[in-house]
């Protein structure tokens, strides 16, 4: 074994590095509750690149019951586990029992695919390493596909706290054939966190025992650490330990108002003193400050001038998300403002379907506008057991609550990949829509498309919602079938930030008869009135009841959102007819407007009009509500 140096003994160099290695990962170490007495040590084998378990530990591999296989849930006709192979034992008061394991391979999820068919020597490695047979060299389908859905069970994951949107996405990794081999206990002998070293910028696990250990004995860690709640924590080892979840139901309820009065705390908002609803005087020019280009280069109307002061402005719309709305109301109420408090209960993904619920129809679940949607941070034992229950077509969505774009989002029938996805990112999974309305392209065939609908939301006492009457279309780029889900441009619309795919240009004008000429019973006017009326319904739930429940009846609030939806096919219940069903996907909050500002000059005129002028019937919109 390397020596370790002494902190007595430390050449100046050395203690000076190692306390910039404290200074930098100190709170990450304790994060991951990797114990101080292991720090030096673990700065030593970081920067010797010291990797020493194989002294300590060996592998042993163990031929089980065919039953006892099944029962665990360990994949492979053999059972592999590590147990402590140096006659002295390992002690957990040693400074040096922490242990460096490597990272067999990190990755993307959207990337596994084409990384296992192109890399050399992955697929063989992962195939080994996972029990999945292999023979050759060439990349086969089937093994591939084995692969990947085995994976699940080796799948670990980090995500960085820094950087782009993009780059705090975050990456799976498989452990070593060492780390690999540690099998779950629920009384675990070890720990395993991930570890990123700023210096190397590096990604590493560190293994440390949590009492001594004797030759011999097992090194085991928990598959589900830090999960306190018993049902959960079943669920989460569903992967390894098969539970038939006796008594849980698959019903989902409206949360608490305990939920709602979380996410105001969360988020820090200060709600607003009560207000007396309030106008500005007739034909006063009204002076806006904004922090977004778009605004700046596109309001043109002559009733608003831009200012580059704020405390002047009788008009504020910024980017960021305001907090202090209690300060405004009080300091200066007088002020409109482009958002409504709490109106993050439309904008994040968990709280539209929470608020969606107070919509029932027929005793169902929910609204048949949204997609069947669970919380997998609160909901994830009912969700289990609805997959269970549905047999055919399982495919689900995965998406965080709070990223746009796709990022972070996956399509899968997998529930070892779903339960996983908890561990990464708070996501909501959502039945994926296995039945969509096609947009045939000439070029290309019968494609997915989605719709994306402007709308503008007045006041919420009394609820007054127009929507913009353009609207823009995004299209998939291949042919639709319920197969190949990680290819993005089979399964995804949007394309304007995916670098070297080709983004389809339709516009709403161009778009109405190409599609009522795709579908001769089907006139758009009638279409678009069922996503009106769709619309009406979730503002209404949203607004139904008082801040922090609904969103808040600010007066000076105004605001636009994007909303994205499909449409779906759904049989009349009589099975003879088929009826086209608009699917909420998303709302979102200061939407890219780019493209609305190049097509359509007069976007943001056409906005503030009818938001602070209230003079809609200039504008090209429709009052929904």
């Amino acid at each position: 074994m390397s020596a370790e140096p002494g902190r007595s003994g430390e050449e100046p160099e050395e203690e000076e590095s190692y306390r910039a290695f404290e200074a930098l990962h100190a709170a990450a170490l304790q994060s991951s509750g990797v114990p101080h007495v292991y720090w030096r040590s673990l700065h030593h084998k970081l920067t010797s690149e010291i990797y020493d378990a194989g002294e300590v530990f060996g592998i042993m591999q163990i031929q089980e019951e065919e039953e006892e296989e099944e029962r665990k849930g360990n994949p492979g006709a053999f059972r592999c586990k590590v147990v402590v192979t140096r006659d002295s034992g390992l002690q957990a008061s040693d400074p040096t029992s922490v242990f460096l394991v490597d990272h067999a391979w990190t990755y993307r999820a959207e990337q596994a695919r084409q990384q296992l068919e192109q890399v050399p020597g992955l697929l063989p490695r992962m195939a080994a390493l996972v029990g999945v047979e292999f023979h050759g060299e060439a990349p086969d389908p089937g093994v591939v596909e084995a692969v990947l859905e085995r994976l699940w069970k080796y799948n670990q994951t980090y995500q960085l706290s820094q950087g782009s949107a993009e780059q705090r996405v975050p990456v799976w990794y498989v452990l070593d054939e060492f780390g690999s081999r540690v099998q779950h206990s629920d009384r675990p002998s070890c720990a395993v966190a991930p570890f990123f070293c700023m210096r190397t910028q590096l990604a590493y696990s560190v293994l440390w025992p949590l009492h001594d250990l004797r030759s011999g004995d097992e090194a085991t860690r928990d598959y589900a650490y830090g999960e306190t709640d018993p049902l959960v924590r079943r669920c989460r080892l569903l992967p390894w330990k098969p539970d038939d979840l006796d008594g849980v139901g698959s019903a989902t309820a409206e949360p608490p108002d305990s939920y709602y009065e979380d996410i105001v705390r969360t988020n820090k908002e200060l709600l607003p003193v009560e207000t007396p609803p309030g106008s500005a005087p007739s034909g006063k020019v009204l002076k806006v400050y904004s922090d977004m280009s778009q605004v700046r280069n596109n309001l043109t109307h002559p009733g608003f001038q831009l200012t580059e002061e704020e405390e002047e402005a009788d008009v504020v719309w910024v980017f960021g998300h305001i907090k202090d709305y209690r300060k405004l109301s009080e300091q200066r109420p007088h002020v409109m403002l482009n958002q409504f408090p709490c109106e993050s209960l439309v904008t994040v993904k968990d709280c539209l379907a929470a608020v969606a619920r107070r919509v029932r129809v027929r005793g169902g679940p929910g609204p048949a506008w949204l997609p069947e949607t669970f919380n997998l941070q609160s909901e994830l034992p009912q969700f289990v057991q609805r997959y269970r229950a549905r047999g055919e077509d399982n495919h689900w969505i995965c998406k965080p609550w709070n990223l746009a774009r796709g990022l972070d989002t996956h399509i899968t029938g997998s529930l070892d990949c779903i339960v996983r996805q908890r561990e990464s990112s708070p996501k909501v999974v959502c039945k994926y829509l296995e039945d969509p309305v096609l947009f045939r392209r000439e070029e290309v065939g019968l494609v997915k498309f989605d719709i994306r609908y402007m709308l503008m939301l007045r006041s919420v006492k009394p609820l007054r919602l127009y929507a913009y009457d353009v609207f823009w279309l995004r299209f998939a780029n291949r042919p639709f079938s319920l197969d190949h889900f990680d290819d993005y441009q089979k399964h995804f619309t949007v394309m304007n930030y995916a670098e070297g795919v080709e983004l389809k240009q339709v516009h709403y004008d161009e778009f109405i008869p190409l599609f009522e000429q795709q579908y001769p019973q089907y006139p758009w006017k009638e279409v678009q009135a069922k996503l009106f009326e769709a619309f009406k319904e979730l503002f209404q739930a949203a607004s139904s009841r008082p801040a922090p429940y609904g969103i808040c009846a600010y007066p000076p609030s105004r605001a636009i959102y994007a909303v994205d939806l499909m449409l779906k096919w759904k049989k009349t219940p009589d099975g003879r007819e088929r009826l086209m069903q608009p699917q909420i996907l998303e709302l979102n909050f200061s939407p890219d407007c780019a493209r609305a500002c190049l097509y359509h000059p007069s976007f943001y005129n056409h906005m503030f009009q009818t938001l602070f002028l209230d003079r809609p019937e200039d504008c090209p919109v429709t009052q929904i509500a």
